[in-house]
């Protein structure tokens, strides 16, 4: 039987993506999760794997294309009784290829995993009352007959206040269900929503775009432009995270004088075995015994089930500036690494981000979240939290300052901090306990083992 494959679902809020190669031709014989494209989302590139064993007979798609999810990408003749012999086929054939291609092991997990989920047949379907109709995304291929056309979306019925509501909350009106007569919607419903998609039980997503722009040609030459994928999956975490958490800013300023002197001083060492000890791979250790230091800080918060959730594990994301856009590698077990380990992974993590060679994986389950500007310059800012943890750490350029020392101004390295927090978990005189911990483990860099 020939199936036509579609494009999984590939990741929370993937939509699209753009081929960078196509794996197979026709004719070629594939096995059950063997690559089949290199696919770059929003932040990452992964391999596409194939859900079922048999022989390509067409391809649709090219490298350059841009696929959406659900898109036919190319269609299979599906092995019956020869099955375990095209498979092996396919497998000795992907050993080949694979080795070719320097890839190790099977497509990332969650290409994987969400080919094996069911897939919505029709968007009716997929609005249908009853819940989502699944179906596999490797669909047989449609006959003749046509289809009855989809019938027209009904009014939103809704008040004007309702609606301005939703469009303030970023949410997608079309999307709630209404609790009033008749199913109309009411601001609780809206509410209700939102803190749904928050705390992440909600099926479906909130817009980034809340308010309508006006149109700015009336007062001179514009051009418009398409968001790249990060820039726009960007946008929409920020658009987030601002919306559902109350941010707090805190500043503060550490004394580097010493910890430069030391860091100098090793720098050697950890070049030789590969990395940079630069101040980021050194805020990661400081960072580390903060969280130990205040657990609240390495935190979520569950508003859906009114509950705090506490991380016994330390993960902390590096912002990396990148051609595409920022991307945040997520750094493991910080808390059971010394300096040099630190500085070698981090130097590796920020090569494959400006590489285009992070994977999703590799940028999920941070604890916190650490954002360095010095190299670029600045006296201070206030970042924004990264959703869903509950702060965030901004450092800013080291500079020479006259500072107040046993009865006399003398010149000292003075680096700015700047912490934001979640309120809702957070208090201000914690955040100040936190923020001065670290200023405090900054100066004193003898109490960092290496």
């Amino acid at each position: 039987m020939t199936i036509e494959f579609t494009l999984p679902e590939l990741g929370e809020n993937v939509e699209a993506g753009d081929v960078v190669r196509v794996l197979v031709s026709p004719g070629d014989v594939v096995a059950k999760e063997q690559p089949l494209l290199e696919l770059e989302t929003d932040k990452a590139t992964i391999e596409v794997p194939s859900s079922v064993a048999g022989r390509v007979r067409t391809v649709a798609v090219k490298a350059g294309d841009k696929v959406k999810v659900g898109q036919v990408v190319l269609t299979i003749e599906e092995s019956d009784g020869a099955g375990a012999e095209l498979e092996g086929e396919a497998r000795a054939r992907e050993e080949r290829a694979g080795a070719e291609r320097g890839v190790r092991g099977p497509a990332p997990r969650q290409a994987r995993d969400a080919l094996s989920e069911p897939k919505g047949a029709s968007e009716g379907a997929r609005r249908g009352a009853g819940g989502p109709a699944l179906v596999s995304n490797a669909r047989a291929a449609p006959q003749p007959a046509p289809e009855p056309a989809e019938a027209p979306s009904a009014p939103v019925p809704a008040a004007p206040s309702v609606r301005r509501l939703a469009r303030e909350l970023g949410v997608d009106i079309s999307r709630v269900s209404g609790s009033g007569p008749g199913g109309r919607i009411a601001p609780d419903d809206v509410k209700g929503f939102a803190k749904a998609v928050v705390s992440g039980s909600g099926s479906v997503g909130m817009s980034a775009t809340a308010l309508p722009l006006p149109d700015f040609s009336k007062w001179g030459p514009i051009e418009r432009r398409a968001m790249s994928g990060v820039r726009r999956k960007t946008a929409e975490h920020l658009t987030q995270a601002w919306l559902t958490i109350p941010h707090v800013s805190q500043h503060d300023a550490a004394d580097i004088t010493l910890l430069e002197e030391l860091r100098q001083k090793y720098a050697p060492q950890a070049e030789k075995a590969g990395g940079k000890l630069t101040i980021t791979a050194i805020a990661l250790k400081v960072v580390a015994a903060a969280l130990q230091r205040f657990p609240q800080f390495n935190t979520s918060v569950d508003m859906a089930a009114e509950e705090i959730v506490h991380k016994q594990y330390v993960h902390v994301g590096v912002a990396v500036d990148t051609e595409r856009g920022l991307l945040v590698p997520v750094i493991r077990d910080v808390d059971q690494k010394g300096l040099i380990a630190l500085s070698v992974e981090l130097a590796q993590a920020s090569e494959k981000a400006k590489a285009r060679k992070l994977t999703l994986e590799e940028m999920e389950g941070g604890s916190f979240t650490i954002t360095n500007l010095g190299g670029i310059g600045g006296t201070g800012f206030s970042p924004i939290v990264n959703h869903p943890e509950v702060a965030i750490l901004g450092l800013s350029r080291a500079r020479m300052e006259p500072v107040w020392v046993d009865g006399q101004f003398v010149p000292r390295l003075m680096m700015p901090l700047s912490l934001s927090y979640d309120h809702r978990v957070i208090d201000g005189a914690d955040a100040a306990r936190f923020l001065r911990f670290l200023a405090e483990a900054f100066e004193q860099p003898f109490v960092l083992a290496l």
